[in-house]
């Protein structure tokens, strides 16, 4: 048996390749409070209070002050000072540049995840849009925003490139607190399911269809946020 190292002594290329303590909080804090604003479980129109959210998380606030740093380079969120931390404002123009993006990314990543299609992962897609229509049925807000997020992104993590797909997690965090207002409205709006339709392009391999019907998924659920409600834009400055 090795005989154990005493004392500080020489760190081993095990003691380097594990991470800090510290390292391993801040991660999982920026994590939680990245997945709450792509799940819009952080709304518009609310001051983010650091200490209350590190009093939720049972951590100091040094590492939810970190993670909000990091989120606002992302443009999830405005600091404006240490007390003042909130969500920007969802202007047209952003509305219309967030809207852009999305159609550009999205059905492609969709488009490549096409080839690499196994039946387990399509079997994994058919099971969330099937919790994602009880949670709708239920009016389960939260339930079918986590599904929308779990169905997208589990089609869009089948290929490799994983560049295309964090580019689309900024544009889902920048929108994410916003969806809520979106989802609050499916339940009465009449849309077409357009995650049906995409699995049905799956099944027979239709490229074509399945940009389609991710593209038809995006802009039916941001057309219903409208232009109505938004903020003005602001005029730019020199």
């Amino acid at each position: 048996m090795k005989a154990p190292r005493h004392g500080p002594g020489p760190a081993t290329d095990q003691d380097k390749a594990a991470p800090e303590p510290d390292i391993l909080l801040h991660a999982s804090v920026y994590g939680e409070l990245r997945r709450r604003f792509i799940t819009g479980q952080i709304v518009p129109g609310v001051s983010l209070s650091t200490r209350r959210l590190a009093t939720e998380l049972g951590v100091s606030q040094t590492p939810v002050r970190e993670a909000l740093s990091r989120l606002a380079a992302e443009r999830a969120v405005d600091i404006r000072s240490k007390r003042k931390v909130g969500i920007p404002p969802m202007t047209s123009q952003r509305f219309d540049d967030l809207l852009r993006c999305r159609l550009l990314l999205e059905p492609e990543s969709a488009a490549l995840a096409l080839p690499a299609m196994s039946r387990a992962r399509l079997a994994q897609l058919k099971t969330i849009d099937s919790a994602i229509n009880d949670a709708l049925a239920a009016g389960d807000v939260d339930a079918y925003m986590r599904g929308n997020f779990d169905f997208h992104f589990t089609l869009y993590r089948t290929h490799n490139f994983e560049t295309l797909n964090q580019l689309i997690e900024i544009l889902w965090l920048q929108f994410g607190p916003y969806m809520r207002v979106v989802y609050g409205r499916v339940g009465t709006a009449k849309l077409v399911d357009q995650h049906a339709i995409a699995l049905d392009a799956i099944i027979r391999g239709d490229e074509a269809g399945l940009r389609q019907a991710i593209s038809g998924d995006i802009a039916d659920g941001m057309g219903l946020i409208g232009r109505s409600g938004l903020e003005p834009d602001r005029p730019a400055t020199n």
